[in-house]
């Protein structure tokens, strides 16, 4: 009996919580649900059910830069080494990763600017594959001479990103080609169709 009664003072007890007190006490479950849930290991996936890992994505890309650029090089009856081949794709996905941008983008800039030939050259002195002026990479931290495929590649990505985070990507594509005082569009839409190719390739 003595027993009975204590428990019903028990219950009377916690039916008499008031309002406040019930809603601490509700408030302080959902947390330590909400802890429990964020504590919890996390679900894993099979392989291959849309899920797409870091690695997979870069090997993608990759595939799409190379068939974009051999392409390219068919098209103007032009040909680079399989190591000078294979040290554009590599620069192009390591520089661009570094400065934020679309490695489709730098390609189509690399595409447009030199077809692809790092020892091309202008009249008006720019260099390599970007088709940077030295002037604009005297102060940038290069490993090796401009005319060498990884920094002219680095030169590039690097003058593009900062043009592009300055002006947007509009206007920094335009700025890359025309400097200052952008005259037309007609280079924007050069590195644009290059671009819709290089994301083709990436499709088949």
């Amino acid at each position: 009996m003595a027993q009975a009664d204590e428990s019903a003072r028990r219950l009377s007890g916690i039916a008499m919580l008031t309002p406040r007190s019930r809603r601490v006490a509700t408030w302080a479950l959902v947390i330590l649900g909400a802890l429990l849930v964020l504590d919890a290991p996390p679900i894993q996936f099979e392989r291959g059910l849309d899920v797409v890992s870091p690695e997979d994505e870069i090997e993608a890309t990759r595939s799409a830069v190379t068939a974009a650029l051999v392409s390219h090089l068919h098209d103007r009856n032009s040909v680079l080494s399989g190591e000078e081949q294979n040290r554009v794709i590599e620069a192009v996905l390591r520089s661009s990763r570094r400065h934020g941008l679309d490695p489709f983008l730098v390609t189509a800039v690399l595409l447009v600017e030199s077809d692809a030939r790092p020892w091309a050259e202008s009249g008006k002195g720019a260099i390599g594959l970007m088709q940077v002026m030295p002037y604009m990479a005297e102060n940038l931290p290069l490993a090796g001479n401009l005319s060498t495929i990884e920094s002219n590649v680095e030169a590039g990505c690097f003058i593009l990103a900062d043009n592009i985070r300055r002006l947007g990507e509009v206007k920094g594509i335009s700025s890359y080609f025309w400097g200052r005082r952008i005259r037309g569009i007609a280079y924007l839409q050069k590195v644009q169709r290059a671009r819709q190719r290089v994301r083709e390739a990436s499709a088949s």
